[in-house]
């Protein structure tokens, strides 16, 4: 399972690639990444030559390796809210820039020639 605590985890930097405009491609890259997801862990199980290496190998494998439809969501809107901050973090320091430089919003309101 991933966190947001890794922004360069290969499953989220696939989400960021894909700049999502709508809810259904969220929704269809949560089971694209599903879909990888299972198939990776099952790879992981069925690997090996022997049956002595193919049976330490589906001990050691964990369904917690696989990505959950829920952490998948949870970590798209996280990136989400992430990329809505910084672009709300950017639109106030303008506007702290064009206060400074042009006078407030009210000032220039009065100053406006009809």
């Amino acid at each position: 399972m991933f966190q947001a605590k890794e922004p360069q985890h290969p499953a989220l930097e696939r989400f960021k690639e894909l700049r999502c405009k709508t809810l259904e491609k969220v929704q269809g890259w949560v089971v694209q990444e599903r879909k990888r997801s299972t198939d990776t862990h099952r790879l992981e199980r069925t690997s090996g030559t022997n049956d002595e290496n193919r049976s330490a190998r589906h001990v050691s494998a964990s369904p917690c390796s696989t990505l959950s439809s829920a952490c998948l969501a949870a970590n798209a809107a996280m990136s989400l809210l992430n990329l809505a901050t910084y672009l709300l973090d950017r639109q106030v320091e303008r506007l702290a820039k064009d206060f400074e430089t042009e006078d407030g919003f009210t000032e220039r309101l009065y100053n406006q020639k009809c």
